[in-house]
């Protein structure tokens, strides 16, 4: 099988690879940024190995948010 150019795929296959680019990388910012802000007691082992997780491709971002983090219970306004 060739190897396609980007000027071989249609317009579709084009803005697909472009949405799951932007998905990406929104995904890894989100998780980067939440890692920065949290606290190291509320986060599930080193927070150095996290970072390192989250720059894998969309499975890093996902695995933080589901497994990363210690969730608390909100504080109350009042």
């Amino acid at each position: 099988m060739a190897k396609k150019k980007w000027s071989d795929l249609t317009s579709g296959q084009q803005a697909a690879i472009v949405v799951a680019g932007c998905v990406q990388v929104s995904l890894a910012a989100a998780a980067w940024a939440d890692l920065a802000r949290r606290p190291a007691e509320e986060v599930v082992g080193s927070k150095a190995k996290w970072a390192a997780v989250i720059a894998i491709n969309f499975v890093g971002p996902l695995a933080y948010f589901a497994r990363g983090r210690r969730v608390t219970a909100p504080v109350p306004l009042s």
